[in-house]
C-alpha cells in the first residue's frame, strides 16, 4: 500500500503481527544455551504494545 505522498507503508496491524512473530522467534531461540533472547523478546513486545497504543490513540482522536 502507499500513502498519499506515494511512500510505501505497512498497516499498523501488519507491523504488530511482524513484531510479535519476531518476539516469538526470540523466545523459541532462547532455549538454546548459547542464546539469551528473553530480554530481546520482551523489548520487541514493548515496542509492539507502544505502537498499538499509539495507533488506538490516533484513531480515537480522529473519531
Amino acid at each position: 500500500m502507499t500513502a498519499d505522498d506515494g511512500q510505501p507503508y505497512l498497516p499498523c496491524e501488519a507491523v504488530l503481527v511482524l513484531l510479535r512473530a519476531i518476539a516469538t522467534s526470540c523466545r523459541n531461540l532462547a532455549d538454546d544455551p548459547d542464546c539469551d533472547l528473553h530480554t530481546a523478546g520482551a523489548a520487541i513486545d514493548i515496542e509492539a504494545d507502544t505502537l498499538e497504543f499509539r495507533a488506538i490513540a490516533a484513531t480515537q482522536e480522529t473519531a
